[in-house]
This record gives structure tokens, C-alpha cells and sequence, in this order.
């Protein structure tokens, strides 16, 4: 359930955020949404795929983090933090955007009267904690627009292509993961030279390559994986 109401900086003055990551808390997500300004950021962690939405059936472009339902394997073992670059998506928990407002869900378990991160100061300012959400969803509201123009042109362009995530683990257990999209190198290279073009000016051609590229996360996050196996199996 949720309680989504608009963030009020006298109603709420005393709400509290435990801010951290946690999987208790909603990090424990082995796949989240992410904009294609927050690429630079994700690529050398994450490897970066399309999905589609199981409701509407649109592609989002998405940060794989794990291969098992809510595996978070860049969370440290005991669940609590990490060491590497969060996605903003994550980080923005607890709060939404109600048309130009911030809003917060009250029913969420990082909501607190006296745990974590303060949310207003004394005089009703926010604190620097949520100017830092507040700088997220400058970030992230964009960012999802423009994500949705470059996946059309893409699909404009035949550039999506289904892949397979197959993964053997040191245990001898393996995992094969559906529904999952990436780029199609093939049409990517017979692309005619005007389109190549348009593509570099309007700043597709380098996140094509950066996705292209992230495929390579795909097996560090695998010998994340055999690490925690060894580790459960002692």
C-alpha cells in the first residue's frame, strides 16, 4: 500500500528519511529504470538493457543488478549499503513527483519520525538531503522524456534486437533470463551514413556504443554472484 501525499514543509517538518541503501528498504531489485543522462554514471557498473512494461508493453531502458528476483548484488552482503554508484531511481525513494510538486509515499518503510535524515531544518529550508532529491528528479523527470525519443528512434531504425542472458554459476546452478533487449550490432553497422550522422549529432551514437559496451558488466556481475555463492556455501 501506499500513502503518496504532496511533501509539506510544515505538516511534514519532523519526517525523518533512512536514506541509505537497503535491501529492506526497496534496493533488492535485480533490474531498475534509469534515463539516458544517467548512462555515463551506470555504464562502467551496470549492464544497461531494454525491457518492456508488463502493463503497457513500452520498452525503458533499465540497470541490471542482479540475476535472481530481487537480487541486489551490488548491496553489500548484509544487505545494507553499497560501495559503488546508486541509481537515481533508487536513491529518489521515497518520493514522487506530483505535477510540479515533490511528494512522498508515508507509508514507506524509509519514512521515520526519528531515524535517518531530516528533511527540513528549523525554519521550514529544506535540508541539504532533500535538495539532493530535489536535484534527482531534476535529473530524472527530463531525463525519462528523453529516454522515450531516443528508444523511438531506435525502434525507428530496427536498432532493438531480443537477447537471451544465459549464465552458468560456480555451484553448477545456471540462470537464463528472458524479456531482455539491446542493440542490434548488425543493422547498427549497415546503417546508411546519413542516418549514422543524425544519430552523432543528436547524441545517440555514444549511448549505443555505451550500451554496447556495458554488455561486458555482464560477467563481473556473474563472478559477483559465484562470490556470494562461496560465501552462503561455508
Amino acid at each position: 500500500m501506499t500513502n503518496i501525499v504532496v511533501l509539506n514543509n510544515q505538516i511534514h517538518r519532523n519526517l525523518r528519511i533512512k536514506a541509505g541503501a537497503s535491501a529492506v528498504h526497496g534496493d533488492n531489485q535485480r533490474f531498475v529504470q534509469v534515463p539516458i543522462n544517467e548512462v555515463p554514471s551506470l555504464v562502467v557498473h551496470y549492464p544497461l538493457l531494454f525491457s518492456k512494461d508488463s502493463e503497457t508493453g513500452a520498452f525503458f531502458l533499465g540497470a541490471m543488478l542482479g540475476f535472481d528476483q530481487g537480487e541486489n548484488l551490488f548491496l553489500s552482503e548484509d544487505g545494507k549499503g553499497q560501495d559503488s554508484y546508486r541509481p537515481l531511481n533508487l536513491q529518489r525513494m521515497p518520493f514522487y513527483v506530483s505535477g510540479s510538486d515533490l511528494a512522498i509515499d508515508l507509508d514507506h518503510s524509509r519514512v521515520s519520525n526519528s531515524e535517518g535524515e531530516p528533511l527540513f531544518k528549523d525554519d521550514g529550508e529544506p535540508t541539504p538531503y532533500l535538495q539532493g532529491v530535489v536535484a534527482a528528479f531534476r535529473e530524472l523527470r527530463p531525463g525519462f522524456e528523453m529516454t522515450k525519443v531516443f528508444i523511438e528512434t531506435l525502434m525507428k531504425h530496427k536498432l532493438i534486437e531480443s537477447v537471451v542472458v544465459d549464465v552458468a554459476f560456480d555451484d553448477g546452478t545456471k540462470r537464463q533470463l528472458n524479456g531482455l533487449y539491446t542493440i542490434d550490432r548488425t543493422v547498427l553497422k549497415d546503417l546508411p551514413d546519413v542516418v549514422v550522422v543524425d544519430l552523432f549529432r543528436r547524441g545517440y551514437l555514444g549511448l549505443i556504443y555505451a550500451m554496447i559496451a556495458s554488455l561486458k558488466q555482464i560477467p563481473v556481475l556473474a563472478q559477483k554472484k559465484n562470490r556470494r555463492l562461496h560465501e552462503s556455501s561455508k
